[in-house]
């Protein structure tokens, strides 16, 4: 196979092969925080197009920084339009993350989005990086390569999640923990037992139509928690969040303790 910053539906395999993978969102707009994270040993991006800072821009720049590392960027579409979807793909994403769909019927209609016709309505073009520019006419072939995550973040997704995970292209079905809990009326209460009852609910769904099942965790401990309860597609906080986290620790660990204050004012005054 010729060099290419493609990947070829590993990453689809791997979930499919029901392999745990972690990665971790990238929200910056930076490619050099893309590529720091990629460095630092992640089994794949999310280009967050959702909530992050940049636009469809930055999957020009995050692939093939990511690519260098041998990590595939999964994009997380600002919304389920067509041209949003294939912009991203041409771009050479190895995957589609799609939020706020509530029904099975769009989102199959979202899935017609990473085919080309006759199996669905993506425009077709090979001057593009998903084509290595003209140079790979049979990667029309090959949309079956991409990854398909659907998000469940709401009451009325969840109420159709079995249907949702038996649609052919939806290879994982991903938490939003903060959409989720705030739509099922507990914000943000992670331990509550209607949050709770949903995360099984997603698990045991897609365990049953053979799919891969994922969320976003803050941290690693979080993380391993959940891989051996099943989920295979974990998300570790963000770019921006990981680095605040860390930066807020070291600052606590550098800056004087209040009772480290205290000791210092008896020793001055003794």
């Amino acid at each position: 196979m010729n060099r290419s910053p493609l990947d070829h539906g590993r990453l689809r395999s791997r979930l499919a092969a029901g392999e745990a993978t972690l990665g971790t969102f990238v929200g910056t707009a930076s490619p050099v925080t893309a590529e720091v994270c990629a460095a630092a040993g992640a089994d794949w991006l999310l280009l967050d197009l959702e909530h992050g800072a940049g636009g469809e821009e930055q999957a020009r720049t995050t692939v093939p920084i990511a690519a260098a590392y041998g990590v595939p960027t999964v994009v997380r579409v600002e919304s389920a339009a067509r041209i949003r979807i294939g912009r991203v793909l041409d771009l050479g994403a190895a995957g589609i993350m799609l939020p706020r769909l509530d029904t099975a019927a769009e989102v199959r209609e979202a899935l017609r989005h990473l085919r080309y016709p006759p199996a669905g309505d993506r425009g077709v073009a090979t001057y593009n990086r998903a084509c290595r520019f003209g140079l790979d006419a049979g990667a029309l072939d090959r949309a079956g390569e991409l990854l398909g995550v659907v998000q469940i973040e709401s009451a009325a997704a969840l109420s159709e999640v079995e249907e949702i995970a038996a649609l052919d292209g939806v290879d994982v079905l991903f938490v939003g923990p903060r959409d989720l809990s705030h739509d099922l009326g507990v914000p943000g209460e992670f331990d509550a037992p209607v949050y709770r009852d949903a995360l099984e609910r997603v698990r045991k769904a897609a365990a049953a139509h053979g799919k891969a099942c994922g969320l976003l965790v803050p941290d690693g401990a979080a993380a391993a928690a959940k891989r051996t309860e099943g989920w295979t597609f974990i998300a570790i906080g963000s770019d921006a969040t990981l680095l605040a986290a860390a930066l807020s620790a070291a600052l606590d660990q550098a800056r004087p303790q209040p009772q480290d204050s205290q000791d210092n004012s008896q020793e001055t005054r003794s």
